[in-house]
C-alpha cells in the first residue's frame, strides 16, 4: 500500500502515468541499468528517456528513505506512550522530511537544554500556570516566589520566571505549525544579506560587500559565490525577514488572554523562542536548501556541458600531431596514426627562454613530411597562442606541398591523465610530461574515448565545481559519462578498459577481463563470445550486449545497436522484404514499408514486438553501425591566426563555444583570450537560459562588440544566422 502511494506521488510530480512509474521502478529493482531501460525497455516504460528514469530512481529512493525514517519516529513516540491517533495520522500523511522532523521534534530525545534544566529545578508547574493565562490580577513575582528553591539553584523570583520562560520557549519553538509558518515566511518574504567581515575589500567578492536579494529570487551562482566568501571568512551572511509578522502569528497561537498578568512574560517567551530556537535552525535549514538547489543547478550545468563535450564529433582517419605548448619546459610533440597508435614524440623549444624557433619549426616540418600529418592539435594552455603563430606560419610555408590544418584543443585534464596509473600502464616507457601531448592528439581523434580516462571534474566545463558536494558531483558526472558511452556504443575489439567500464552491466573488473580475453583469444567474432568471459553472466550480458559493437564479425547485426534479443525479429523483417545484406540494403526496409503503405502497428504485431522496438530497429537498419556523433558539425580547423590587437569593433568571426554558464557563453575566436557573449547579447529576444540556443563545442558566428586590452576582456554578440 505504501509503495502504491509512492507511485501515485511520483507520477503526479513528474506528470507521468502510474503504469510508467510502476514498471520503471520494477525494472530498477531488478537491477537493470538506466541506459538499458531507456534503450531496450521502451514498451515497459512508455518510452521514457534517461532523465525521466533517473528522476523516478531519485524520488523512489527519497520516499523509501523517508518511510524508513517515518517508521523509526512512530516507534520512538509509541515507546514513549505519546502516540495519539491524531499525531499518528499527521505523521502518516506527511511526505516531506523536514515536516516529519518538525512533528517529531517535541518527542525527540535531547541532550540537556535550558528547558530540561528548568524542569529538573521544579519549574514546570509555574510554566503551566503562565501558559494557562487564567490570572488577571496579582503580581507575577509573588506567584513565582513560591518556586524559589535554593537546593535546586532557584534563588529568586526572577530566576524562577526565567526558567519557566525557557520551558515555554521550547514548547513554542517545537510547534510544527509555527515552524512551517516561519519557514514559509523566510522563503517567501526573506532576503539574503551579505557584508564584509572586515573593512578590507576583496575584489572577487566586491559585489557582495553590501548585498541583499530576495531568498526566492537569488540565482544559484550568487548563492555559491556568497557561500565561498563566507567559508573563506570574507563575508558575513544572514537571512532577514519582518519579525513583527512572525511574532503576531506566535501570539495568535499562544496568547489567549490579553488581560493575563503573564502577558509580558509570554511575549518575552515568544521573542526568545524565535530568536534563540526557531530562527537559527530554520535559517540554517533554508541556507542549506538554497545551497542544495544551487549545487543541483551547478551540477546540472556541468553535466550538460560535459555531455556536449564528450559527444563532440570525432576526427577519424587522420594523421594527427599533438602539441602540448610550454615556455620553460618546451613544447611536447606527439604523432599518432589513424587508429590512435603513438608513433613518435619529441620536445621542441620555439619560445623563450631557449627560443630555438627555426630549429623547432624545422623539426615539425620533418615530422609532417615523414608521417603525412594532416592536422596539428595544439593545447590551449600556456604558450598556446605563441605556438599557434608558429603552426600557422609553417602551414603557410608548406601549403604548396601539402594541405595541413591546425586546431586549438581544450587540454584541461591532460596533465591529470599523464600522471595517472592508466597513462603509466599505457606508456610505461615515456615520462609523464610526454604523455599529455598524446592525450591532446587523441581527444581530437575521438573525444569520448580519450576524455573518459580523466576525472570529469578536471575537464573544466563547469562553474563553481569545487564549491559543490563532491560526492554528488562525481555521481552525476559518472552518470553523464555512462549515458554518453552507451549512447555512442563502443567497438568491443578496440575499446580500452577506461571506456568499456562505463558500458551498461560492466565495471572495471569485467572490462579488464574482456580485454584479457581479447588479448589471449584474439578479436571477438560475435557477441555470444562475451558469455565465455570471466565475470560475464546472463544479466551482465543482457545489460551490455546491445552497446558493444563487432565490425566484420560473424553476424552483421553485431555491428549495430540492435540487441541480440531482437535478432529473430530482424530476421523475420528482412525475410518479409527479401533483404539479405543490411549494410547495402538495410535502408530499403523503411522505403518498402512506405511504398507498400504498411501500418507500423500492424507490422509490429505481426513480428511480435512493440512499436518502439520496431522503430529503433528500422532506424538502425537505415544506417547500420552509425555513430550518432557523425551528424554533428565538425570542429573548426584553421590555417591562419588572429591576434587580440587585430580585433576591431564590428568584426564578424566564427568561434567555438568553450563553456556555457548562467550569465552567458565563453567563445574561442582564435585569439589568446576567450570572448564572452553575455546572455543579453545572445539574441534579440529574451533568453532565459543560454542552453536554449547553444552548447559546448558548437560553432557560432559572433560580432566583436568591445576589446579591453588592459583588462584582457573581449565582449562579443551572437549573430543570428537564420
Amino acid at each position: 500500500m505504501v509503495e502504491k502511494n509512492f507511485i501515485k506521488i511520483i507520477a503526479a510530480e513528474l506528470n507521468l502515468s502510474t503504469v510508467q512509474v510502476e514498471n520503471t521502478i520494477e525494472l530498477l529493482d531488478s537491477e537493470n541499468t538506466v541506459p538499458f531501460i531507456s534503450r531496450y525497455r521502451k514498451e515497459k516504460t512508455g518510452n521514457l528517456n534517461e532523465n525521466q528514469i533517473r528522476d523516478i530512481q531519485e524520488r523512489i529512493l527519497y520516499l523509501r528513505n523517508l518511510e524508513n525514517r517515518r517508521q523509526t519516529i512512530l516507534r520512538s513516540i509509541a515507546e514513549q506512550g505519546k502516540l495519539s491517533d491524531a499525531l499518528k495520522k499527521k505523521i502518516t500523511q506527511t511526505y516531506k522530511l523536514h515536516e516529519l522532523e518538525d512533528l517529531y521534534l517535541p518527542f525527540k530525545p535531547k541532550k540537556q537544554t535550558r528547558a530540561s534544566v528548568a524542569k529538573e529545578r521544579g519549574l514546570a508547574p509555574l510554566a503551566q500556570i503562565m501558559l494557562a493565562q487564567e490570572l488577571n490580577s496579582g503580581n507575577v513575582l509573588d506567584i513565582a516566589r513560591a518556586y524559589i528553591n535554593p537546593g535546586k539553584k532557584v534563588l529568586t523570583s526572577e530566576e524562577a520566571l526565567a526558567g519557566a520562560r525557557d520551558i515555554l520557549a521550547e514548547i513554542f519553538a517545537e510547534n510544527s505549525d509555527i515552524r512551517q509558518y516561519v519557514r514559509t515566511s523566510l522563503f517567501d518574504a526573506g532576503t539574503v544579506h551579505s557584508k564584509l567581515s572586515s573593512h578590507e575589500s576583496v575584489k572577487e567578492f566586491e559585489m557582495y560587500s553590501d548585498f541583499s536579494q530576495a531568498v526566492k529570487a537569488i540565482p544559484p551562482h550568487r548563492i555559491l559565490a556568497i557561500n565561498r566568501g563566507e567559508n573563506e571568512g570574507i563575508l558575513n551572511v544572514d537571512i532577514k525577514v519582518d519579525e513583527e509578522n512572525i511574532q503576531q502569528r506566535m501570539h495568535q497561537e499562544y496568547i489567549s488572554n490579553e488581560h493575563s498578568i503573564f502577558l509580558d512574560q509570554l511575549k518575552l517567551v515568544s521573542l526568545d523562542a524565535y530568536k534563540r530556537l526557531i530562527a537559527p535552525s530554520l535559517k540554517r535549514e533554508i541556507r542549506s536548501e538554497l545551497t542544495q538547489r544551487a549545487e543541483q543547478h551547478a551540477i546540472k550545468i556541468f553535466a550538460i556541458n560535459l555531455k556536449n563535450l564528450l559527444l563532440q564529433p570525432p576526427v577519424p582517419d587522420k594523421m594527427i600531431m599533438g602539441i602540448d605548448p610550454g615556455f620553460r619546459t618546451g613544447c611536447k610533440v606527439a604523432v599518432i596514426n589513424r587508429t590512435g597508435e603513438y608513433l613518435e614524440g619529441t620536445t621542441i623549444y620555439p619560445h623563450p627562454p631557449q627560443g630555438e624557433y627555426f630549429a623547432a619549426k624545422s623539426i615539425l616540418r620533418d615530422l609532417i613530411e615523414k608521417y603525412g600529418i594532416e592536422v596539428m592539435a595544439i593545447g590551449n594552455g600556456t604558450a598556446s597562442r605563441e605556438t599557434e603563430f608558429m603552426a600557422a606560419e609553417l602551414i603557410n610555408e608548406i601549403k604548396a606541398e601539402r594541405e595541413v590544418h591546425y586546431i586549438i584543443v581544450n587540454e584541461a585534464g591532460a596533465s591529470v591523465y599523464s600522471a595517472s596509473a592508466e597513462a603509466r600502464e599505457e606508456f610505461p616507457e615515456l615520462e609523464a610530461s610526454l604523455r599529455g601531448n598524446i592525450s591532446i592528439a587523441r581527444r581530437l581523434q575521438d573525444p569520448l574515448a580519450e576524455l573518459v580516462k580523466i576525472d570529469p571534474r578536471s575537464i573544466g566545463v563547469g562553474l563553481y565545481q569545487h564549491d559543490v558536494d563532491q560526492k554528488k558531483l562525481s555521481r552525476a558526472l559518472t552518470q553523464v559519462v555512462e549515458s554518453c558511452v552507451n549512447q555512442v556504443g563502443i567497438d568491443l575489439n578496440t575499446a580500452s578498459v577506461a571506456l568499456m567500464k562505463y558500458i551498461s552491466g560492466l565495471n572495471s573488473k569485467t572490462a579488464r577481463f574482456i580485454v584479457e580475453y581479447r588479448q589471449q583469444q584474439g578479436p571477438f567474432k560475435n557477441r555470444e563470445q562475451l558469455k565465455k568471459v570471466q565475470g560475464i553472466g546472463e544479466k551482465s550480458y543482457q545489460q551490455a550486449a546491445g552497446f558493444l559493437r563487432i565490425r566484420g564479425g560473424d553476424n552483421p547485426l553485431d555491428a549495430t545497436s540492435i540487441h541480440p534479443e531482437s535478432y529473430a525479429i530482424v530476421q523475420s523483417l528482412l525475410r518479409k522484404f527479401s533483404i539479405s545484406d543490411i549494410f547495402h540494403e538495410g535502408k530499403m526496409v523503411q522505403k518498402k514499408i512506405a511504398d507498400e503503405n504498411i501500418d507500423i502497428q500492424l507490422l509490429a504485431r505481426e513480428l511480435y514486438c512493440g512499436v518502439p522496438t520496431l522503430t529503433d530497429i528500422l532506424q538502425d537498419l537505415e544506417k547500420p553501425g552509425r555513430d550518432p556523433r557523425d551528424e554533428l558539425p565538425k570542429p573548426l580547423f584553421r590555417k591562419d591566426v588572429l591576434k587580440v590587437e587585430d580585433l576591431r569593433q564590428g568584426m564578424m568571426l566564427k568561434g567555438i563555444v568553450r563553456n556555457v554558464v548562467d550569465f552567458g557563453i565563453f567563445v574561442d575566436i582564435g585569439v589568446k583570450q576567450d570572448g564572452l557573449v553575455h546572455i543579453s547579447r545572445m539574441a534579440k529576444k529574451y533568453v532565459k537560459s543560454p542552453y536554449e540556443l547553444v552548447q559546448v563545442g558548437q560553432e557560432i558566428s559572433v560580432e566583436v562588440l568591445n576589446v579591453d586590452l588592459d583588462r584582457n576582456r573581449i565582449a562579443l554578440g551572437m549573430i543570428d544566422e537564420q
